[in-house]
């Protein structure tokens, strides 16, 4: 009687599993089909795609716990599932909380093109929505654990133990982990006061590159020869770094050009504006030459050009300073930088003439009466 029992209860709990999991797998896809053509008429559907998993197992849980409800499963195995309902639920609800934030940070990007021309605006909420998903992770993950954590009888009365002694490990941890938090303490700030932005071009330690990515505690930084630089969020709220594009990424780029004292500044000028002009990487707004420096030797003009971004500029001013160049050794050779030298007779030298030539030397006159 006992074992006819037993075995029509363990098939009573069989049947009550495996309906409850197919009934939920039936709700869980049916509702999905439905709000999936419902959302499909009005937006694009990221979000639910995004969720489906998720969703899915959280229904399954539920549907679990509701079949296994009106079952006496014992006390042993009872403790067992609430325990182990509670950390599966904190891990479905974390990971639905993390495919969340995901799909509103790709929605957020589509609706910012950072690819186009002008792009503050997107770089702006590309670069605050990254390091914010970011720290969204990083609370997610810790609450999760926590109540997971919590769902452990004797874990939750070791932490309310050890909370006396916490004191002096909350010193140590907080002292090994210092540059840590100064780095995630530093990324939180950089979200708002934002000094840099995906895809600023700046010069740090002396290398020219474009942000590629900003992390809580580090930024990559994507060097013009393709080498990448890792930076502590920190440096760039502690150290002076140039950024090219905070405001705009129109930008001015300079030539130097070093010609002869005598050469003719307005011609050149003249040739400037031609080949500027001419050259489809300029922006139409600055053209400019000016005579900033004038050595014994040449004179130092500087040629001011603009263009829409950095990368654009430099092949700008490497354009106009090859075409200048070519420019002064062709049709002005004469405004090259030159050595000029003057040869005078000192005190005792005469001048004399040998074959058509004037020298001179000590004591050494032009003997009377001699043929020129």
């Amino acid at each position: 009687m006992t074992d006819i029992s037993l075995t029509h209860i363990t098939s009573t709990a069989a049947f009550s599993i495996i309906a409850a999991v197919v009934s939920a797998f039936l709700i869980h896809w049916a509702l999905y089909a439905v709000a999936l053509r419902v959302v499909r008429r009005r937006m694009d559907p990221v979000l639910l795609p995004a969720i489906f998993q998720p969703t899915r197992w959280l229904v399954v849980l539920l549907a679990l716990g509701a079949g296994l409800q009106p079952l006496d499963m014992g006390p042993r195995i009872e403790t067992l599932w609430s325990i182990g309902s509670k950390m599966v639920f904190a891990l479905l609800a974390g990971w639905l909380m993390l495919r969340l934030m995901r799909a509103t940070r790709v929605m957020i990007e589509r609706g910012a093109d950072i690819s186009a021309e002008d792009n503050l605006k997107a770089r702006k909420r590309h670069t605050r929505v990254r390091i914010l998903y970011r720290i969204a992770q990083s609370i997610v993950a810790v609450l999760v654990i926590a109540m997971m954590l919590m769902a452990i009888p004797g874990v939750r009365t070791i932490g309310v133990t050890l909370a006396a002694s916490a004191g002096l490990v909350g010193l140590a941890v907080g002292a090994a982990a210092q540059p840590a938090l100064k780095n995630l303490i530093a990324g939180i700030q950089m979200a708002f006061s934002e000094p840099i932005r995906l895809d600023d071009v700046v010069i740090v330690e002396g290398e020219w590159g474009r942000i590629e990515d900003i992390t809580l505690t580090y930024v990559v930084v994507r060097i013009w020869d393709d080498r990448r630089m890792v930076v502590p969020v920190s440096y760039f709220l502690e150290k002076p770094f140039q950024n090219w594009t905070t405001k705009t990424s129109d930008l001015l780029g300079t030539v130097f050009l070093y010609v002869d004292p005598t050469a003719d500044v307005a011609r050149i000028r003249e040739r400037l504006v031609e080949v500027t002009t001419a050259n489809p990487r300029w922006d139409g707004r600055v053209v400019l030459l000016q005579v900033t420096d004038h050595r014994a030797d040449a004179l130092e003009l500087r040629c001011l050009l603009s263009a829409r971004n950095a990368g654009v500029a430099f092949d700008l001013r490497c354009d106009v300073r090859e075409a200048m160049l070519d420019f002064l050794r062709t049709d002005m050779p004469e405004a090259l930088v030159r050595g000029r030298q003057r040869v005078e007779a000192g005190e005792g030298f005469t001048p004399m003439r040998f074959a058509g030539l004037d020298v001179a030397g000590p004591g050494i006159t032009r003997p009377s009466g001699a043929a020129g």
